[in-house]
């Protein structure tokens, strides 16, 4: 039987304005579960980075709860609670990578230990893993500036996966890439995802990337109007008609 990892429930973000408002979300809820790779699709504004954000403790609702574990996080967006859970339970994946470009491949996936104040042997350790696992072994010594955009986000999904997070947030992470690269990171990701059972969320644009999750949530005007669960064949030809509808709502 899965577990769930996050329950949302009637999650709202307004954002006030001079004179106006934005509903950015309204009323979403979902589950996810151990284990399991969500993407989320939509037209842009209809919420998605937004609930990402929210996700990630980066930014807070306006109504609604969140449960992690099974345990309603009520001072999950307030200091220090909101640092620690980054820290311990989310792993950040963006499409503009974000390395810092005067470190080394080494300790740009290194950093989130030193930050947790482990020894350095552990961190070596640690890294020594992380770098076989992403396949950047030789390239250790090397900064952000001398690797391709693929290998920037291996160093990116290191990073991520470094603390052993239960949860990996990805913002479109293959946005900066191109068709090939693109498919031998979420190959990589979902092995990894696999192997470590780890729970992903990826928001894309790209239905390409959608079917290489266990289920595709469709959002519109900051509401889920539909649901895919991947099955394999003939799963793009589905995601595909369905984005279209929402395309259509747009209009």
């Amino acid at each position: 039987m899965s577990q769930s990892v996050l329950e949302i429930s009637n999650l709202h973000k307004k954002y006030q304005g001079a004179g106006h408002e934005v509903n950015a979300l309204r009323g979403v809820s979902f589950s996810l579960e151990q284990g399991e790779m969500l993407t989320i699709m939509g037209t842009s504004g209809s919420g998605k980075s937004t609930l990402l954000n929210i996700l990630g403790a980066l930014d807070e609702p306006s109504g609604g709860s969140i449960m992690l574990n099974g345990e309603e996080k009520t001072r999950f967006f307030k200091e220090p609670d909101a640092t620690l859970y980054r820290r311990d339970h989310i792993g950040f994946i963006f499409q503009s990578f974000n390395l810092l470009k005067d470190l080394t491949v080494e300790e740009n996936i290194g950093l989130p230990l030193v930050l947790k104040g482990m020894e350095k042997n552990i961190v070596k350790q640690k890294v020594d893993e992380m770098l076989s696992l992403v396949q950047l072994s030789d390239w250790r010594k090397h900064r952000p500036v001398e690797l391709s955009g693929g290998q920037q986000q291996r160093v990116a999904i290191g990073r991520a996966l470094v603390t052993s997070p239960p949860i990996i947030l990805a913002d479109e992470l293959t946005g900066n890439l191109d068709f090939n690269t693109s498919r031998d990171i979420l190959h990589m990701l979902v092995e990894l995802k696999e192997t470590f059972q780890k729970s992903v969320i990826v928001v894309t644009h790209d239905p390409n990337v959608a079917t290489y999750g266990d289920r595709v949530l469709f959002f519109h005007d900051g509401q889920i109007v539909d649901e895919h669960r991947c099955k394999g064949s003939g799963d793009l030809s589905a995601i595909l008609k369905k984005f279209q509808m929402i395309m259509e709502l747009r209009q």
